[in-house]
């Protein structure tokens, strides 16, 4: 139901619900509950509104919000006991939340169950996810019920009477712009509703970080939403369309690539297509029965002369997504648990250093050349031996705009506290979503290098613009074109990640994009007039959904 609509339902029927009214207080708290269905802040604010113009009765209200709100919670927490069975035994969640990782979560909830409602009512969007795991994986359910009275009970009537206050500041001036009608009571109701909301976020710690997240993340474009971050591009993209004969010229920059690396692009055979000398070794690991996967994992590990750590990853995966450094069986076996999917198993190259190399090959060019390279830096936390690791991520003034993905990766050692000066790395994926931080790398670009990527790529026929990442031992061996391995190349999609340099200027990073896909489609147009094939937009969304119907939620990566 739309807000307007609720308000004006429930300003419809004052003789129904005034003090003086004959209708039993039963029917009005009743009314009152149903609407907590819709919202329950909306119906909390909306009722202390209508307490402030004597058109409820303050307790009958109060009432209708506390059981309408009660009985919801409640409502959710039976859900999730009574659907859970079917929902785990749904294959396409089992593969997204693993059960030990569900079992986990249940025995947490159970230890904190007071602190998690609590704070559940200061934070909007957490209610519902949260109550239906805990009905579904809570063991204390008359804990649960306990927690959820009290909260209820202390939550409902400082947002009603707190609306009721302000009602009478607000509606005045509102009515004298908008008039006495229903839409200077919508407006009202609004503006108290981001009150509220604003009031319950800044309660505690975590919401507070959401706030200051929503308008730090304004000023810095490496964390902007990728639809506002591309919006500048689709004009120029539109642009580059009509010069070089349509959209889907882009399609053809790398014909030996499916869609050119659109999305869903097999990691095995762009690997196996580079020279192996300058690649990380790894192995395909196909679907199918855990012990026959665990069987060719062990067997390429002793044909390839290889140890723990390694490096586990989907096959077509992207940003980052579920990668895993193992470190023995027993995890490795975990690992495929989880992840039905074919798989790469990978040497891990120590490093410490990792770098992401955009690389463009003209077609009528002998040698390519180094577009542009992204040096990558592990954020790294510092204790002092009082706060726990929860607290530092979310005290750090850069690493807080980034706390969910690394409170989900850590979320067993949230609770530690690291001694003083204890080093605590959050992340060894190179992926800027993931955590890794990306500044621009120009100055590791040189002749000796571009020899080393165009001998790497010299038998990969049909291979013209993409990224490189490498892991390296040191910045004058990787100079050098020496002490580095390949450990992934992305075709179409992939950027030129330096735009991330939260150092370097907006104009320059929408510089550097458009300069980006300025080759892409004119290398797209040079072999489309070869005879190179245009993928059709049937076969692109295909492509688009095949990946993200296999895509596994839990995306955070070691």
């Amino acid at each position: 139901m739309a807000i307007d609509s609720f308000i004006t339902l429930a300003l419809s029927v004052p003789e129904w619900m005034t003090p003086d009214a004959t209708t039993p207080a039963w029917l009005a708290i009743l009314l009152i509950a149903l609407a907590t269905f819709v919202s329950e802040d909306l119906t909390c604010v909306a009722t202390g509104l209508l307490i402030q113009r004597g058109v409820v009765h303050p307790a009958v209200g109060l009432a209708g919000c506390f059981v309408g709100i009660f009985v919801g919670d409640m409502g959710l927490w039976l859900i999730g006991r009574t659907c859970w069975g079917a929902l785990e035994r749904w294959r396409w969640f089992a593969r997204r939340l693993p059960h030990e990782k569900l079992e986990r979560f249940g025995a947490w909830f159970d230890k904190h169950a007071g602190k998690t409602i609590f704070a559940s009512r200061f934070m909007p969007g957490t209610r519902m996810p949260l109550y239906l795991a805990a009905g579904a994986l809570g063991h204390k359910g008359g804990r649960f019920i306990f927690w959820v009275f009290v909260a209820g009970g202390v939550w409902t009537p400082v947002v009603v009477l707190l609306s009721a206050a302000l009602g009478e500041a607000f509606i005045e001036p509102f009515e004298r712009f908008l008039g006495s009608g229903w839409l200077a009571l919508v407006a009202v109701v609004l503006v108290i509703f981001l009150i509220v909301r604003f009031v319950a976020l800044m309660m505690t710690p975590t919401g507070r970080n959401r706030v200051y997240l929503m308008f730090a993340r304004i000023g810095q474009r490496e964390f902007w939403p990728a639809w506002v971050f591309y919006l500048p591009l689709w004009p120029w993209l539109i642009y580059l369309g009509l010069r070089y004969g349509g959209l889907r010229t882009c399609t053809c920059a790398n014909p030996a690539i499916e869609h050119s690396g659109f999305v869903g692009e097999s990691k095995n055979q762009i690997l196996g297509q580079l020279d192996a000398a300058f690649v990380a070794p790894f192995k395909l690991i196909p679907s199918g029965n855990i012990d026959v996967r665990m069987e060719t994992f062990r067997g390429w590990m002793r044909d390839a002369v290889v140890d723990y750590p390694l490096i586990l990853k989907p096959d077509a995966g992207q940003r980052g997504a579920s990668v895993r450094l193992v470190q023995d069986d027993q995890q490795a076996r975990e690992y495929f648990s989880a992840h039905p999917v074919p798989t790469i198993a990978q040497r891990y190259h120590p490093g410490p250093c990792e770098a992401g190399l955009f690389f463009i090959l003209p077609p009528d060019a002998q040698e390519g050349f180094i577009f542009s390279i992204t040096h990558k830096e592990f954020p790294v936390l510092v204790g002092d031996g009082v706060h726990t690791l929860e607290r530092l991520i979310l005290r750090h003034p850069r690493y807080r705009m980034q706390a969910g993905v690394f409170m989900e990766r850590h979320a067993q050692r949230l609770e530690q506290v690291l001694a003083r000066g204890e080093a605590f790395t959050l992340v060894r994926s190179g992926n800027h979503c993931q955590g890794t931080i990306f500044k621009d790398g120009s100055f590791l670009i040189t002749p000796e290098l571009t020899t080393a990527i165009n001998h790497a790529t010299k038998n990969f026929r049909g291979f013209h613009v993409g990224r490189f990442d490498l892991r390296y031992t040191d910045q004058d061996s990787l100079k050098a074109g020496g002490g580095f391995e390949i450990i992934e190349l992305n075709g179409l999609t992939s950027e030129s990640t330096n735009i991330y340099d939260p150092s370097r200027g907006t104009l320059w990073a929408y510089r550097t994009l458009f300069a980006q896909w300025h080759w892409v489609f004119r290398i797209g147009y040079a072999n489309r007039k070869r005879g190179a094939h245009v993928s059709t937009w049937r076969g692109l969304w295909h492509a688009y959904r095949r990946y993200y119907r296999e895509q596994l939620v839990t995306t955070a990566a070691d």
